[in-house]
């Protein structure tokens, strides 16, 4: 399969998980080190072919075709992480909801999730830019290379990964983490595990690496 094929399978998956509609959402992969192809502007991600899609190099000229306009975050995460093979921007409807619900919220809170501490580690909320403007890239910079796996505030979330599918993991389980927290809010309130065990938990973490699970 194909650089492209990949990109659109990703895309055709984000819209049946209903984290993407209409020409919302971008998708990009690092072909070489000079190299990217991303999704075009303006159109329906999932209805795309491999033929439409549009490349730039690093520093941003346009190779072919029209690039998403919100380019300069996947350039952003390519120039800060040499290990970034794709770069995943969707607009999960549960993980953004949390950002307009809760404004002062900095990250996640999931800690009494023991399944996104050992995938993910934690998940910051980077605060809010307008979209395709340079700050959304410096808005990241502390982040990275770190995290692998962040939420836009008011605008999605963002993940990158040395692979196709895992930079498209981390946007599903995101979602999900997302989700499960809402229906234990809408229960009650939310807990979190003990320290001690949150401890173990990274420490297991760190012996895994870090990539996305």
């Amino acid at each position: 399969m194909s650089a492209a094929e990949e990109i659109i399978e990703v895309c055709r998956c984000l819209y049946e998980r209903g984290m993407l509609a209409a020409a919302d959402g971008n998708v990009s992969y690092r072909a070489s080190d000079d190299r990217i192809i991303i999704t075009p502007s303006g159109q329906h991600k999932a209805f795309l072919e491999p033929h439409e899609m549009a490349e730039m190099d690093i520093s941003g000229r346009t190779l072919k075709g029209q690039p998403s306009s919100e380019r300069l975050m996947h350039l952003e995460i390519y120039r800060q992480c040499p290990l970034a093979r794709c770069v995943v921007h969707a607009h999960p409807p549960m993980a953004t909801a949390w950002t307009i619900a809760k404004p002062h919220l900095d990250k996640l809170p999931a800690g009494a999730m023991p399944e996104v501490t050992l995938a993910v580690g934690e998940i910051p909320i980077i605060p809010y830019a307008r979209p395709g403007t340079e700050e959304m890239g410096r808005n990241l910079r502390k982040f990275l290379p770190r995290q692998r796996v962040m939420i836009l505030s008011r605008h999605g979330a963002v993940t990158w990964g040395e692979s196709v599918i895992e930079a498209y993991n981390g946007m599903e389980r995101l979602e999900h983490a997302a989700q499960i927290l809402h229906l234990a809010h809408s229960l009650g309130r939310l807990s979190s595990l003990p320290f001690d065990e949150m401890e173990a938990l990274r420490a297991m973490r760190a012996k895994r690496g870090d990539r996305t699970l």
